[in-house]
């Protein structure tokens, strides 16, 4: 089994930041794309940022120049900082990872994974 746990979620001021981790554990062979998506009340669900194994980020326009999306492949944790945080960032926000795992007959093959949430409130 995997799993995806999310931390660092909170209730912050406009102007603050937040740094949000997500650790993958289980019976992984390898971590492909990593990312984080947010899903504010009424809304659907959007994707932030990605990140591949090697490294290459993509962002939502919304959230360009004030949050960084990063991972360290030793740990299989994707973090995302979040500066400069405005009402408009509040939401649930979910790390997903496309996850390499092996199969009885000696080959991997990719599954998604979803972590449990964490929320993320600012205040104006």
């Amino acid at each position: 089994q995997v799993q995806l746990v999310e931390s660092g979620g909170g209730l912050v001021q406009a102007g603050g930041s937040l740094r949000l981790s997500c650790a993958a554990s289980g019976s992984i062979f390898s971590i492909n794309t990593m990312g984080w998506y947010r899903q504010a009340p009424g809304k659907q669900r959007e994707l932030v940022a990605g990140i591949t194994s090697g490294g290459d980020t993509n962002y939502a326009d919304s959230v360009k120049g004030r949050f960084t999306i990063s991972r360290d492949n030793a740990k299989n944790t994707v973090y995302l900082q979040m500066n400069s945080l405005k009402p408009e960032d509040t939401a649930d926000y979910y790390c997903k990872a496309e996850i390499l795992r092996a199969t009885n007959w000696g080959t991997v093959r990719p599954y998604d994974y979803w972590g449990q949430g964490t929320q993320v409130t600012i205040s104006s």
